[in-house]
């Protein structure tokens, strides 16, 4: 057996996650990434536009397959996450403990947590439909149905400080009802995130339905918000200035636009998370069925 005392740590390489796989920032930079004495944890890409551009395009040709897959699947494979992670979750404990000064047992209820989160959207997949839509009283022979459907792509800026609980809070939602994601994770503690694209990788999601960025959110944000390809925004992650500055951007084309729920910018993640952040990236369908003796196409069902 080999002396292991002089052996050198391999340090972990961070790469982006776009498309299904791992590149680094096209522009080459980096930055460090410090925990919260200042001690050096890791180098961390700093994405550029372009890499918001090449990410919006992943999302894009990944979300006719997602949004077209049954809920039923969905909801497995958001369960599979779950599973991932919950292998990988001494891990994520260390890379939390890290990113927001938390102690290991403090950790250990983030991740965990986080983990029940995956979970808890996975069962919403074959239900949120059921919430949303249904059919509506009408005066004449006609049936009148609502139905929810995923926006689009959508652009989100990821909690500062939750840098799990509140990245999987943001993300969950939005994947659930079909639509995919491109992340812009905290400047700060960009690590949990850049972590989270490799178990995605190997949870049976699609390429390119979660897109994850790391690096300065007023560079990369912008670019994103005002690009006519992305549908809606989560500014959760912005402070008031940021997310005003990306509220105009937006307003060149039709996006839905969810609001920071907090002075701060963060909110509490660990209650109940309720549905509103799956309704928020939900258009309604309604479609009319004309009954009764109009005719073959008009038969009752």
């Amino acid at each position: 057996m080999s002396d292991t005392t002089n052996r050198l740590s391999v340090f972990k390489t961070y790469k982006l996650y776009v498309g299904g796989k791992f590149p680094r920032s096209e522009s080459g930079r980096v930055y460090e990434v410090q925990d919260h004495k200042g001690k050096w944890l890791a180098n961390a890409p700093l994405s550029s536009r372009k890499d918001a551009r090449d990410a919006v395009v992943a999302a894009r040709k990944a979300f006719g397959g997602w949004s077209g897959a049954t809920a039923y699947n969905r909801g497995q494979i958001l369960y599979r996450i779950a599973e991932m992670l919950e292998g990988r979750r001494s891990q994520f404990v260390h890379e939390v403990a890290h990113a927001e000064g938390l102690s290991k047992s403090q950790a250990a209820e983030v991740v965990e947590a986080a983990i029940d989160r995956w979970v808890w959207y996975a069962g919403w997949t074959d239900k949120i439909a059921q919430v949303m839509g249904g059919a509506n009283p009408v005066a004449g022979p006609f049936f009148n149905l609502s139905t929810p459907e995923p926006t689009g792509v959508v652009a989100i800026v990821a909690p500062r400080e939750s840098s799990f609980l509140g990245l999987v809070s943001v993300i969950a939602p939005v994947i659930a009802t079909g639509n995919t994601a491109v992340v812009v994770a905290s400047e700060k503690a960009p690590l949990p995130a850049l972590s989270l694209g490799e178990v995605l990788a190997t949870s049976d999601l699609p390429g390119g339905v979660v897109n994850v960025l790391s690096g300065k959110a007023a560079e990369i944000a912008g670019p994103l918000a005002a690009h006519q390809d992305v549908n809606a925004l989560d500014l959760t992650g912005a402070d008031a200035e940021l997310a005003r500055e990306l509220e105009i951007a937006a307003a060149d084309n039709l996006k839905r636009v969810l609001r920071p729920q907090a002075v701060d910018g963060e909110g509490d993640f660990t209650g109940d998370p309720g549905t509103h952040r799956m309704t928020a990236f939900l258009e309604t369908k309604t479609v009319w069925h004309p009954t009764g003796s109009l005719g073959a196409s008009g038969s009752s069902y």
